[in-house]
């Protein structure tokens, strides 16, 4: 897809946007089901469903997805397509390229065995890897408008507030 192409798709939304901001409110959502006797979490998506269970470090037995892994695919899968969208619009010419994310855990958090470790990723560091002609000025306003308009990473960066409930379904 083109820039002029892309804009034009993208105009009416912008309009209907601008006009109705209501109408940019979408809900997002995800659910799975538990394989308690596995200890895993069948999750569907549109591209098939997704078997998550234990990190080995936690016990598994690396036949499942790791959920701590999912996230950083969301993560690059959220920064690769921002970044396309992005350089299409800015008219930046990408032949292709690879998207990294590796994130920094310490499985004794999840595993309770140290106070001073945490529960979650110490730190995430993403990286591109592009096949372009682009100048060094253009690259790094693609990545700063990359970071900005990608959803997952300013969730990550500017986590939202978070509720969880439980209710039973038993007889």
């Amino acid at each position: 897809m083109d820039g002029p192409t892309l804009r034009a798709r993208q105009a009416p939304l912008k309009a209907a946007y601008r006009q109705t901001p209501a109408r940019a409110t979408v809900w997002l959502q995800a659910e799975g089901v538990l394989e308690p006797e596995a200890i895993a979490c069948r999750v569907p998506t549109p591209a098939g469903a997704v078997r998550a269970g234990l990190h080995e470090a936690t016990g598994g037995d690396g036949t499942t997805a790791c959920s701590g892994e999912m996230l950083l695919q969301a993560l690059v899968a959220c920064a690769g397509v921002t970044l396309a969208a992005v350089g299409t619009a800015m008219g930046i010419p990408l032949r292709g390229g690879r998207v990294r994310a590796k994130g920094e855990w310490d499985a004794r958090g999840t595993l309770g065995v140290g106070t001073d470790a945490p529960v979650g990723f110490r730190s995430i560091q993403l990286e591109f890897e592009l096949d372009s002609d682009a100048l060094p000025e253009q690259l790094d306003k693609l990545l700063q408008l990359t970071e900005r308009y990608c959803v997952v990473f300013q969730t990550l960066r500017h986590p939202p507030a978070i509720t969880s409930a439980i209710r039973s379904i038993a007889g």
